[in-house]
């Protein structure tokens, strides 16, 4: 399985008359055990979230609405900038990226996550993250 960010584009099944459905099912799409959905609404666009890692968790991301501009980076310093824009299209982000986040005004995130929230999963220091350089 590829363990950098990548895009997930789900299938669409439907017209452009009648709508369309996307679904994500972890047999086929999602390379996890989901065990946490969570999702962030009215997010102002002139504030970057993120800021922080996750040292086990894996998260498929997807916006459901508007706009998300990511920037994630590993603990040696390459980037990764994705734009999630369409309902149908997810970000694989793998453990150990430091990410931030910019959203549309009407950006809506839906996130599905390998684990329960923990605490201890977060690295919320830049500083200490870029100490994990291997």
């Amino acid at each position: 399985m590829n363990q950098e960010p990548h895009i997930i584009t789900f299938k669409e099944i439907g017209t452009p008359n009648l709508g369309y459905i996307s679904v994500a099912e972890v047999a086929d799409n999602i390379p996890f055990d989901i065990k946490r959905v969570y999702w962030t609404y009215f997010t102002p666009n002139h504030v970057e979230r993120g800021n922080h890692a996750h040292i086990d968790l894996q998260q498929v991301i997807l916006s459901v609405a508007g706009i998300i501009h990511f920037e994630l980076e590993n603990a040696n310093g390459e980037t990764f900038n994705f734009v999630l824009d369409q309902p149908n299209k997810g970000l694989f982000v793998p453990p150990g990226y430091w990410r931030k986040m910019r959203f549309s005004h009407n950006a809506v995130l839906l996130c599905m996550a390998s684990l329960p929230y923990d605490e201890k999963d977060y690295i919320r220091s830049y500083e200490a993250f870029k100490a994990l350089k291997k």
